[in-house]
Parts: C-alpha cells; sequence; structure tokens
C-alpha cells in the first residue's frame, strides 16, 4: 500500500504547486498566503508518504483529497484534479491493501 499511495502523493506535491502558480495569476489573493497555505499542502502531501504505514496516515491522506478538492473554490480546475485524485488515493488504499495481504499469503507460504 505504501508504494502506491506515495505515487500518488507525490503526484499530488507537484500538481498542489502548479496549482499555486495559477492561483496566483486568477485571484486577487496574496502571493504570500498562496505560498503559505500551497507549501503547507505540498509538504503535508511529502510528509504523508513517510507516514502511511502509522496510526492516521490514510486518514491525514484523506483530508489531503478533501482539501484538494475545496482548492477548486480557488481555481476551479482543482475540483475535477481533487476528485481524480481522490479517486487515485482511494483506488491505491483499496489495491494497495490487497496487495500487501497477498504479500503475506505469500511469505507465509513459503
Amino acid at each position: 500500500m505504501r508504494t502506491l499511495c506515495a505515487s500518488t502523493l507525490i503526484g499530488e506535491f507537484f500538481v498542489i504547486g502548479f496549482a499555486g502558480l495559477v492561483a496566483m495569476q486568477l485571484t486577487d489573493i496574496s502571493r504570500a498566503t498562496i505560498w503559505i497555505v500551497s507549501g503547507i499542502a505540498m509538504l503535508l502531501s511529502l510528509l504523508l508518504c513517510g507516514m502511511l504505514t502509522r496510526p492516521g496516515g490514510v486518514q491525514l491522506g484523506w483530508a489531503l483529497q478533501i482539501a484538494l478538492i475545496a482548492s477548486g473554490l480557488v481555481v476551479p480546475t482543482m475540483f475535477f484534479l481533487g476528485a481524480v485524485f481522490a479517486a487515485l488515493w482511494w483506488t491505491s488504499v483499496h489495491f494497495g491493501r490487497k496487495v500487501d495481504e497477498a504479500k503475506a499469503k505469500f511469505a507465509a507460504a513459503g
């Protein structure tokens, strides 16, 4: 699960950065505010890569997905991209757990 989820989070890192650049052009929000919010979200996406196996890691990932969708209030395209990444997150968690279970069964059998 960790590999799939971390891949999704790294993709989100770049999307958040690009969304920050777009937000600077589309809104009257100060650049400092945009980069503080974007920077925190980017940092969270990187930190979550290492926290996925800890309690609450996946739930924090869901919170990031909700925030990504909500960022569509500033950059409307993010409604779509946030939904795409939420679907990728669900897929990563769902199938990642299945892969982990299959690995555990294989290791126990061998």
